[in-house]
């Protein structure tokens, strides 16, 4: 029965990042044609991404590795809904943070969301960390 948790769970983050890419994919056919241009090596059928957006199968982990690189998601969250703790992007991103210096008005923003409660900074937490998936 978890196995079968793990196949639905898959599905529901596929479909959401498929709805979030740059170029939304809606049918098992869109899938299987954008992925086979980025993972020539094994492509994969209509019938095959049909599968794995209903939960019935998951891919391999090269295959969910081009769907994470395509899609703009960690592969650690696509194949098991975890985002990286502290992982190379999370460095990176801290880095190029610290790197750089804000502008009066992010010093501001900054300042407005101290001053949030709790539930309402996760709010917002929440909601930069989905628009990001978009960018």
């Amino acid at each position: 029965m978890q196995q079968a948790d793990d196949k639905q769970a898959f599905s529901e983050r596929l479909k959401q990042a498929l709805h979030r890419s740059p170029k939304p994919v809606g049918t098992p056919s869109e899938l299987a044609i954008q992925f086979n241009l980025r993972h020539p090596r094994e492509p994969i059928t209509p019938q095959a991404a049909q599968k794995w957006m209903t939960g019935k199968a998951r891919p391999t982990d090269d295959k969910i590795r081009t769907l994470a690189e395509w899609l703009g998601v960690s592969e650690s969250w696509l194949r098991f809904g975890v985002k990286p703790s502290d992982g190379s992007a999370t460095k990176k991103r801290r880095k190029e943070i610290s790197d750089s210096t804000f502008s009066e008005q992010e010093v501001a923003m900054i300042r407005s969301f101290r001053q949030l409660p709790a539930h309402r900074q996760a709010l917002i937490r929440d909601l930069i960390e989905d628009l990001a998936l978009d960018s």
